[in-house]
């Protein structure tokens, strides 16, 4: 059985999907053999030999300095576009006022400067790019001031060891729907980088390098991130708040993607189990209801709603036992458990049924809690620790037994990393969780998402937030 532990691709029938992507080691190239020992003596190698002799201790493509990085490579061919964009659509931006004397400016202007953007029109009978050429002009006042109008520009989002941090402006070559439509196919849809530029080029017969595919993606994220802050204060006004996490990789990195989802707003924070990260969630303000499983952050509420559906896969469990008597305790807190859901559905008349079916289940407990079978014992302490929470909706029928929203919110999440085994960077997670905030929320107000995450992109490159609407 132990031998398995160590069991991968390379030694096994297993296939090399299974292979863990955080512990992969680099296997040596069977086609490069070593040199033996009168080799190394003799000097009897070629390509060391017609080397300078300056030349022969530099660093080779396998030093640890030489390692590959991700992304574009310094030197590495560029990308240009084939051909001049032709423009279907072109707008003038003049300055209306000067900002020293703030007078009306006159009409005489010259042109500044001016740039191309292509944006995705969602037309009745389809998609359609279409490209905007914008000019920007500037003015002389009467006070001799040079006006000068400039694209909208907004927040900077600075990660360490970049070497161009990401501006949110409207000086960029993709406009507002159609970084929204890149983000949707990424975010939403889980294709990569390079299946969105395949998808472009063959569907849209419109062409984009990897690099400003990945700065929209990000860019829409950024944007997201600001509204999420206000999601974060409506959330603390809610009287039911659903929370679970799940596990994520950030680079290697183990950490968790939170969520916390109510009746018209979702949040997702991906950050360490500590309940540091729970607090930015949850603040001090929150007087509300929380339903979460067993996790030991969450026990310090005192309002909180344990779910019931993880206690009855471990009674499930338990049935399948080989001890006879763990077998019929299992069996017994599963009909319980059970019970008393369907009861609670029946109303008030049920809430006095359940009185009989806590009084059995407490003391079925206490005789657990001294069995000698490990897994039946931990149940039934399980239960006893946290007996207030486990039966908070008998005494509160508007609670609801199980935690299956939260549950839900967190299946694509769990999708998304067997797709792209996480994220990379700070910046990334931020987005990650940022956008699907967003996603989620509207569709839990019956908002168009990415109408709403297009005007929020188009606002945000002028600095400006705007909020979901309400329910």
């Amino acid at each position: 059985m132990y031998e398995n532990l160590n069991q991968d691709s390379s030694n096994s029938s297993r296939p090399p999907s299974s292979d863990d992507p955080f512990k992969k080691k680099d296997k040596a190239d069977p086609s490069k053999e070593s040199k033996t020992e009168d080799q190394e003596k003799d000097g009897d190698n070629p390509a060391v030999d017609d080397q300078p002799v300056e030349d022969r201790n530099a660093p080779t493509a396998s030093d640890d300095s030489q390692k590959r990085n991700a992304g574009r490579q310094p030197g590495s061919q560029g990308f240009w576009r084939a051909q001049k964009p032709k423009a279907d659509y072109i707008e003038h931006h003049h300055p209306q006022q000067c900002i020293i004397c703030e007078k009306k400016l006159a009409l005489k202007v010259s042109p500044h400067t001016g740039f191309y953007t292509y944006e995705l029109e969602r037309n009745p009978n389809g998609l359609e790019i279409t490209c905007t050429l914008h000019y920007y002009y500037s003015a002389v006042c009467e006070c001799g001031h040079d006006n000068i109008e400039q694209p909208g520009e907004g927040y900077v989002s600075i990660l360490e060891g970049r070497k161009r941090n990401i501006k949110l402006s409207e000086y960029t070559m993709v406009g507002p729907m159609l970084a929204t439509f890149i983000a949707a196919l990424n975010r939403r849809c889980g294709m990569s980088r390079n299946k969105i530029k395949e998808f472009l080029q063959n569907w849209l017969n419109f062409e984009l390098s990897i690099g400003l595919i990945c700065k929209s993606i990000r860019e829409v994220g950024i944007a997201c991130n600001p509204v999420v802050d206000e999601l974060i204060k409506e959330l603390q006004k809610e009287e039911q708040v659903h929370l679970d996490e799940t596990p994520w990789y950030q680079k290697g990195i183990f950490l968790w993607v939170w969520v916390a989802i109510s009746k018209t707003t979702a949040i997702y924070r991906i950050g360490t189990r500590k309940k540091e990260v729970l607090l930015e969630l949850i603040t001090e303000a929150f007087f509300g209801w929380l339903i979460t499983d067993g996790y030991g952050a969450y026990r310090s509420y005192s309002k909180r709603q344990r779910c019931l559906a993880h206690l009855i896969r471990k009674a499930v469990a338990l049935t399948g036992a080989v001890n006879e008597d763990a077998q019929k305790a299992g069996d017994w807190f599963l009909r319980k458990l059970r019970g008393l859901i369907k009861t609670m559905a029946q109303g008030e008349d049920g809430k006095k049924k359940c009185n009989p079916i806590l009084a059995r289940l407490k003391r079925a407990c206490n005789l657990g809690s001294k069995s000698d079978h490990a897994k039946l014992k931990a149940l039934a302490k399980e239960i006893l620790n946290d007996c207030d929470a486990v039966v908070a909706f008998v005494k509160n029928p508007g609670l609801p037994a199980t935690n299956n929203e939260a549950e839900r919110a967190l299946r694509w999440v769990v999708l998304f990393r067997k797709i792209t085994f996480g994220t990379r960077t700070t910046e990334g997670s931020l987005s990650f969780s940022a956008t699907l905030s967003i996603i989620e929320t509207c569709r839990l107000r019956n908002i168009d998402p990415w109408n709403y995450i297009a005007e929020v992109l188009a606002q945000g490159r002028k600095g400006i937030v705007i909020p979901i609407p309400a329910v």
